[in-house]
């Protein structure tokens, strides 16, 4: 019937808009989460995305134009499976932010959000974490983080050589791995104070503690309770969290990953949550079968901070599962080019019944970088079903 409802449609353009915001941290990014992708259709409706780059967007991009839209699964395989080499997380980021925007198309061509297409809703929020005001104590930020109503409080690994927000300039020198353990665990006492009995708290180890550093302090965080230790190894280390598993309590989460590289710490139980985000993951029609892996494994879900419309797209995944989902807000959800994003209200984002995504995008306070108007040479091999294989 939803095949039925649909209009018949083909897409005619991807249009790639940049809103003058630098990468995270303001360094320069190989994926810039918040680009904006639009996918114009001949039936007059846009789809709106983020993610990728010029080039990894051009490339995908291709493999859309004059195809129907609705034929999500298909593009998706196609995009991800019709060049002959493997693809990369790069890649992957910016078929993740066309994936959204196929989405947001077929929620706005049957007038329904896409929670509502993926089988839900299941929750009507989403509980969040985050950080707290700057130029306080980080015992205060904590309290004051509780007190707006987020869930937990992050906090990440700090020591000789970062500043006391646990960042520092590219390059520096100074970082002693081994003595930051001790002031990591000192800041996170001061933070179990903040947050009380009653609240949560997150430590980003960030991947940058050698690795029986980041397990001593894992175990010296253990009787404080953390939420989770998040990223006690860089991600091309997954392999070592059968190690890791062995050796601390902690729940564990990591994961900034596609389904294949994420089957094996789910499956086997090695990480208590998928810290898999969009557009990273490959989008929503990927993020729907890591959150099938989760709930079969009794995992949870708990993205990494991101893109505002990628933010607003996560929501619609958190509705349409019942897996465990704290979703990481970092800033406000509307800007001068997204005059309507996700709903945040005293530390939550809200469920919403706005068809597609829920988001609106304002091309004039954004910048032009590319489009594509031309079909690609992407394309794989069929069965005699009609189903996409490989070639």
């Amino acid at each position: 019937m939803a095949r039925a409802a649909l209009p018949k449609m083909k897409i005619t353009r991807v249009r790639y808009y940049s809103p003058g915001a630098q990468g995270r941290a303001g360094a320069p990014s190989l994926t810039s989460t918040a680009n904006v992708i639009c996918i114009d259709t001949d039936a007059g409706i846009t789809g709106i995305g983020e993610g990728g780059t010029k080039d990894t967007l051009e490339h995908c991009a291709s493999a859309l134009i004059g195809q129907d839209p609705g034929r999500i699964e298909a593009l998706w395989q196609n995009m991800f499976r019709g060049a002959f080499y493997p693809t990369g997380l790069e890649k992957l980021h910016a078929l993740g932010g066309l994936d959204m925007a196929l989405w947001d198309i077929k929620g706005k061509a049957l007038g329904v959000p896409v929670y509502a297409l993926l089988g839900g809703p299941t929750r009507d929020l989403c509980e969040c974490y985050g950080g707290g005001p700057a130029g306080t104590t980080i015992r205060e930020a904590a309290r004051a983080c509780m007190e707006a109503g987020f869930k937990a409080f992050r906090t990440e690994v700090i020591g000789p050589g970062l500043s006391e927000t646990g960042t520092s300039p590219r390059g520096s020198k100074g970082w002693n791995p081994h003595q930051a353990v001790l002031a990591t665990f000192k800041r996170c006492q001061e933070v179990r104070e903040g947050v009380g009995e009653e609240g949560d708290f997150i430590c980003d180890f960030h991947g940058k503690l050698d690795m029986p550093d980041a397990v001593t302090l894992a175990n010296m965080l253990e009787p404080l309770r953390p939420y989770f230790c998040e990223d006690l190894v860089r991600n091309e280390a997954l392999p070592l969290y059968k190690t890791i598993r062995q050796m601390v309590r902690v729940p564990l989460a990591t994961g900034n990953a596609g389904k294949l590289e994420l089957k094996e710490l789910i499956e086997q139980q090695l990480i208590d949550y998928a810290r898999v985000r969009l557009p990273n993951c490959g989008g929503i029609t990927e993020y729907m079968k890591i959150a099938g892996m989760c709930e079969t494994h009794f995992a949870g879900l708990i993205p990494e901070g991101t893109g505002p419309i990628s933010t607003a797209a996560e929501v619609h995944v958190a509705a349409a599962t019942s897996v465990p989902f704290l979703l990481q807000v970092g800033g406000p959800s509307t800007r001068p080019y997204l005059p309507q994003c996700y709903d945040f209200r005293q530390g939550k984002v809200y469920v919403n019944e706005r068809p597609g995504l829920g988001v609106e995008f304002d091309p004039k306070e954004a910048t032009p970088i590319t489009e594509v108007t031309q079909p690609g040479n992407l394309g794989g091999m069929f069965r005699p079903d009609g189903s996409y294989t490989n070639w």
